[in-house]
């Protein structure tokens, strides 16, 4: 999820849509709603690198003991 998101999070800036000069007025509002649509894209795969950073967080803290691996001690402090 990760690597998907970093994917497409580059490849939504490398096509970021750009305007030209004398556009017309319908030319320059498509512009910026497109603009807009690659923003909100661009939004979502940091939601999706978000989500995968914390299932590989998850998954290396929520591993099980081996069968053979020692149990942790805590020592009390004496007075």
């Amino acid at each position: 999820m990760v690597s998907i998101g970093i994917f497409l999070s580059l490849y939504l800036s490398s096509s970021y849509p750009v305007g030209t000069s004398g556009m017309t007025e319908e030319d320059t509002l498509d512009l910026l709603m497109k603009q807009q649509e690659n923003q909100d894209y661009n939004t979502l795969a940091g939601i999706l690198i978000g989500i995968g950073f914390m299932l590989v967080l998850i998954s290396f803290g929520a591993r099980r003991r081996r069968k053979g691996s020692p149990k942790k001690v805590e020592k009390k402090p004496e007075p």
